[in-house]
């Protein structure tokens, strides 16, 4: 995986988590999860993502 991959990479992963925070706000607003639940997933979410970005790292070729 090269530099210009990862940034690629990167950019989308970020544009995925506003996405996915922005769809668990709105489920909290209508009620359908609970606050706690909020806080469940979004740490999960946080976990994946600083994971995806430790591999991402190992991989990219100097």
């Amino acid at each position: 995986m090269t530099q210009k991959q990862r940034l690629k990479y990167s950019i989308l992963i970020a544009l995925s988590v506003l996405a996915i925070m922005l769809g668990l706000s709105w489920l909290q607003n209508a009620g359908m999860i609970s606050q706690k639940m909020f806080q469940y997933i979004a740490i999960g979410v946080a976990v994946v993502v600083v994971v995806i970005n430790g591999v991402m790292r190992r991989k990219v070729k100097p």
